[in-house]
């Protein structure tokens, strides 16, 4: 795809996103206005810290929630979260925050964490960094299993990424036959790749015999080297609404842990490092080279179609594929607990189904480079720092972006 094609995809994506953010914030009043609108994104933001900072559990993400509007109001949320996906990605989105109804039967509705109702189909927060159409501005929609993080920069879609789904269940039947899998198509192209490598092949993409308990990445802001799954409960960042919640959380990734047998030599072999695990794609056959991009698409397809068409076209070069990794650990039959990831220069991709016995999945979609926007705004070193968030790769080690 000619740099030109694709500027104009992400300023066609990037005007959706601003009239849309626009007719939302019109129709607040200043009370929901004061949850739903934060400073403008960069390093003297006071807000910068927010707006790196994302979830996927069921906590508070930062924003205004979808109950705390009226009808109409909750409609013109939703255009512009559709402004943010493919109609694929869309409906993907929707039948996640409507499991939480299914969730809550599987839980007896029992599962409050500190709030009225524990699994709540709107509690989902959106809010907006800065003015919509202005120089740099951005928005962020998040709630339990959805976080999705854009920012623009002068009229055009910098950063789509962090992107995260996740479903539990991963899979729920209906009446008559037939299954609710809103990330199945995922694990299922993931899994034929796993099955189409020879021996040989195998043995280099199998990192380990067990699962781990969630993505290696959690939540972080940054993706530094050496980077080792955190706890759960560092996963919520402090974010409890009672203490009992903290030691709850913490009670269920130890038993996650003794359950998938982890120890620290586990977590070193299935680390994130700078240099990729597992199989390259110049090791692959034309065959599970396809593989490989359908799984990738099955990721980068969540993005509007403009978004979406890039990533393809760029994945679809050889010399970009042949960099991109693909690694697996866990069982490879389906409804047993294993986990997957595809890494290269300019993607991550993590997904695992090992919770509640391999029937609750997490998948996220990042941007080493370009997550947040970090390398268009050149502001992240004076921003963020922390221990465990340290080095990123390097813009200039690729290219092949607009």
């Amino acid at each position: 795809m000619s740099e030109t094609v694709a500027t104009r995809g992400r300023e066609a994506v990037a005007q959706r996103m601003a009239s849309a953010a626009t007719e939302w914030l019109a129709s607040l009043d200043a009370g929901q206005r004061a949850l739903a609108v934060a400073d403008g994104p960069g390093a003297a933001s006071p807000s910068e810290d927010d707006r790196l900072t994302w979830f996927f559990t069921p906590t508070d993400h930062g924003g205004v929630t979808l109950h705390e509007q009226s009808p109409q109001q909750q409609s013109l949320a939703m255009q512009l979260v559709s402004s943010g996906l493919s109609m694929e990605g869309y409906v993907t989105a929707c039948v996640i925050m409507g499991t939480e109804n299914i969730l809550d039967r599987l839980e007896s509705w029992r599962i409050d964490w500190g709030m009225e109702r524990g699994r709540d189909p709107q509690r989902y927060y959106l809010r907006v960094f800065g003015t919509p159409g202005s120089g740099t501005w951005a928005w962020r929609f998040g709630g339990h299993h959805i976080s999705m993080n854009n920012l623009v920069v002068d009229g055009r879609l910098v950063s789509a990424t962090p992107s995260f789904f996740g479903s539990d269940p991963a899979e729920a039947g209906f009446v008559g036959g037939g299954h609710v899998r809103p990330l199945g198509a995922g694990e299922d192209h993931a899994r034929a790749l796993l099955h189409a490598l020879g021996p040989g092949q195998r043995d280099l993409a199998t990192l380990l015999d067990r699962a781990p308990a969630d993505i290696v990445g959690g939540n972080r802001t940054l993706i530094g080297d050496d980077a080792r799954m955190p706890r759960m409960d560092d996963v919520w960042r402090g974010r409890f609404r009672e203490p009992r919640l903290a030691d709850y959380i913490s009670s269920i990734h130890d038993r996650e842990e003794e359950r998938s047998g982890f120890d620290d030599a586990a977590y070193a072999v299935l680390s994130l490092t700078r240099d990729p695990k597992g199989i390259p794609g110049s090791a692959l056959s034309p065959d599970q080279r396809a593989l490989l991009l359908q799984t990738i698409t099955a990721y980068t397809g969540r993005a509007p179609d403009e978004i979406a068409a890039e990533e393809s076209a760029f994945y679809s070069v050889g010399a970009n594929l042949d960099a991109v990794h693909f690694a697996w650990a866990g069982s490879a039959d389906r409804g047993r607990p294993h986990y997957y990831r595809i890494q290269g220069p300019r993607i991550l991709i993590e997904y695992d189904n090992t919770q509640r016995q391999g029937n609750h999945c997490h998948a996220a979609w990042r941007d080493p480079v370009a997550d947040f926007g970090l390398d268009v705004l050149h502001e992240h070193l004076d921003v963020f720092h922390r221990d465990d968030e340290v080095i990123r790769w390097p813009a200039a080690e690729v290219g092949g972006r607009a």
